[in-house]
């Protein structure tokens, strides 16, 4: 499982410019269009891979790890094929919580390159993007579900 990766904030708002979305409240920081390109993408990944990928985005407290496998541990459904996305744009943190049928088809190398995908579009500015491009390396990497005859 891979630990998280922090990146520095590069907070570019000026006076002519919108605040930082890490300044918003959480409820506030999604456009609809954004949430359905989430929705999208999670759907998509999920379908494409046979797990089930979910994303939490919000404070994730201290320590980062321990809340992020709780929320994957209460995710519902059968947890060892759920891959959980965890953001916490604040503490400037994502983790990726894979499943233990998940962690043969996701390697923690292949995780920590998702999260590192994904920092480098958030230091951006580019939360969304950062995590559908994150859903869809770990997607690739997973491959589709093999089937036993």
């Amino acid at each position: 499982m891979t630990s998280a990766l922090e990146v520095e904030s590069h907070d570019t708002a000026t006076n002519r410019t919108a605040a930082a979305r890490t300044d918003e409240g959480v409820d506030q920081i999604f456009s609809f269009r954004e949430l359905a390109r989430l929705d999208e993408a999670l759907t998509m990944s999920s379908r494409e891979t046979g797990l089930r990928f979910t994303l939490y985005v919000g404070d994730l407290g201290t320590p980062t790890r321990s809340r992020a496998e709780e929320l994957h541990a209460h995710s519902g459904g059968n947890t060892a094929e759920a891959v959980l996305i965890a953001v916490s744009p604040g503490q400037r943190v994502a983790e990726v919580v894979t499943g233990s049928a998940a962690a043969r088809r996701l390697p923690d190398r292949a995780c920590a390159l998702a999260v590192l995908s994904m920092t480098t579009a958030f230091a951006g500015g580019d939360l969304v993007g950062g995590i559908i491009n994150g859903l869809r390396q770990l997607a690739d990497q997973a491959g589709r579900p093999t089937t036993r005859h």
